[in-house]
């Protein structure tokens, strides 16, 4: 690759190391998805056993090893702590971003290209999810990567593409679904079925794929898979397979942990998370909107729109509703709104009128809300207590954050950031316009979450991590009473060889052969459950979290 070509990536790769690498241990990780993942990698590395997929030491049946695998290679990097938890997706966010724009420049042109990555950079959503330490991200890109392999397989084989049949795009397919599989679960194999199955039907039912290659595609998969799964099966049976199938017909199926919502939650998260690229995939969905690109152009973004659709569709049909289930949709979204901000750079059109308040009004929705928090955090938030009716959310509102008064800065950046859009696109200079929002958009999200994420984790968890982190040190059983959590396994730093008997509350609260002091944390509202155990002892109450003591029976120790 000559200096030139490789400029662009090397520009690409720097901006996106400068805007995901920093600043990822600067806020503690969040219960439950964050800690829960951290903490199954955690205990890798301090047993050593990477096989296994364990919590507080014992199976964990619902999800698969490869994210936690980076995970632990990070700590051994880095330590084990926040920066290492979240640096995978750091990473993913690069690779991603590189990816975006060569598939663009490849298949459309340069400017393609940049427009995909920087929409995709430029988003709020896609954005904060490579500074998170969920699984998603590295999910979603193994899941995108065996999509377009098939792609490339039926462009090849139809002719769209020169260079005639070639089954090693079924290989590759195969082998990055198959790691889709090994990082959250089949529903990668699921959405891959259904794309391809929605394309069958506009194909007419047309054989594009014979179902001797899709079978070689599924077998790549599964050997992949099976790698891990298979290993597992034959060394500790099948109770793995079993119990992980039962969790993901769960999740697909009930409301898991709660996480219930309306019909449109995921049109609603696209549109606002997404933001600014969300607001320009509209004009992609008119009928005739690629009618003049060459054929293999027209058919991504056919593909691109199914993707999206089954995604939206599928997720919306699922009864767990939770806000990543459908950021693999922001790859089609964004390669969409890419394909029409090209169109109105080349054209030099107008902005349309509807895109122009799309724009402003999800802009000022963001605006209103940071502000008003802002303004909040700085008068006291205990304003807010007489018309609430929790008494925990009432006492996490008066935990000691200190505000600065300056958080209202990403609010006035973002209208700093429209204005100045407008006024490029209004003498005429898109293209200096689009470069302008998606860059001013990542730094809008940045600071953003430079400003408010720590604070608002200083209501919501820190007073219980700051509990768990001081008794990390003391041979003693944490139990969390009343609530789920995994933070006193990550910050308590839970070691092997707890007995069988201190995984059972009762025995923790009731048994007279306690060989170690127990702490229980629950949370305000809760402590009326704990009343009828009268050896516990409250040490400590703050934020909301009320922290309990029962002391070890001394004199029974030389029984056990």
């Amino acid at each position: 690759m000559k200096n030139n070509a490789i400029r662009p990536y090397l520009i690409i790769a720097a901006l996106a190391g400068i805007f995901f690498l920093p600043w990822l241990g600067g806020v503690h990780l969040f219960d439950w998805d964050e800690i829960n993942f951290a903490e199954i990698a955690r205990e890798m590395v301090i047993s050593g056993n990477y096989t296994g997929v364990t919590i507080d030491f014992q199976p964990f049946y619902q999800k698969p090893p490869l994210f936690f695998w980076l995970q632990a290679a990070a700590m051994h990097l880095f330590g084990i702590g926040e920066y290492a938890s979240r640096f995978p997706n750091a990473i993913a966010g690069i690779i991603t971003l590189l990816l975006l724009y060569h598939l663009g420049k490849k298949h459309f042109d340069a400017l393609t290209g940049w427009l995909w990555a920087g929409a995709y950079f430029g988003s709020v959503l896609p954005f904060l999810y490579f500074k998170s330490g969920i699984i998603d991200p590295v999910f979603n890109l193994f899941i995108f990567l065996g999509l377009y392999a098939l792609i490339r397989f039926h462009w090849q084989k139809s002719g769209m593409l020169p260079g005639g049949k070639n089954n090693t795009w079924l290989l590759w397919g195969g082998l990055s679904v198959g790691l889709a599989i090994l990082t959250k679960g089949p529903v990668a194999f699921l959405i891959i079925g259904l794309v391809l199955g929605v394309y069958w039907i506009y194909q007419r039912f047309r054989m594009y794929i014979n179902i001797p290659e899709f079978l070689g595609f599924s077998l790549a998969a599964a050997g992949v898979t099976l790698t891990w799964f298979g290993i597992e099966t034959l060394a500790n049976g099948s109770e793995f397979v079993v119990e992980f199938t039962r969790y993901q017909y769960r999740l697909l199926s009930t409301p898991d942990a709660g996480h219930k919502g309306f019909p449109l939650y995921h049109a609603v998260v696209l549109l606002v998370g997404c933001f600014p690229a969300s607001l320009f995939i509209f004009p992609s969905f008119r009928k005739s909107f690629a009618k003049e690109l060459p054929k293999h152009q027209a058919d991504l973004i056919r593909w691109m729109k199914i993707l999206f659709w089954v995604v939206l569709i599928l997720f919306s049909i699922v009864q767990s509703k939770i806000v990543h289930y459908s950021s693999l949709a922001y790859f089609p979204l964004t390669l969409l709104a890419a394909v029409v901000i090209r169109k109105i750079i080349r054209e030099q059109s107008a902005i349309p009128k509807g895109l122009r308040v799309g724009l402003t009004g999800i802009a000022t929705l963001y605006m209103i809300v940071i502000t008003g928090v802002a303004l909040l955090g700085k008068r006291g938030t205990e304003a807010l207590a007489p018309y609430i009716s929790d008494p925990f959310a009432v006492a996490n509102l008066a935990a000691e954050v200190r505000w600065s008064g300056w958080e209202w800065t990403p609010a006035l950046w973002l209208l700093v950031v429209l204005l100045v859009f407008f006024r490029f696109t209004g003498a005429g200079r898109h293209l200096a316009a689009f470069r302008w929002l998606f860059l001013s958009t990542a730094l809008f999200t940045l600071i953003t979450l430079v400003f408010f994420v720590r604070r608002i984790e200083g209501y919501s968890q820190r007073a219980a991590l700051e509990y768990f982190s001081q008794l990390a040190g003391e041979d003693c059983y944490l139990q969390p009473v009343g609530y789920k959590s995994y933070a006193h396994l990550f910050y308590g730093e839970a070691m092997p060889g707890k007995r069988s008997e201190a995984r059972d509350q009762e025995w923790l609260l009731t048994s007279p052969d306690l060989d170690k002091t127990a702490y229980f944390i629950t949370k305000v509202h809760k402590t009326k459950d704990l009343a009828p155990y009268p050896e516990l002892e409250k040490v400590g109450e703050k934020n909301g979290f009320v922290l309990f003591r029962r002391k070890a029976h001394t004199k029974n120790l030389g029984k056990t």
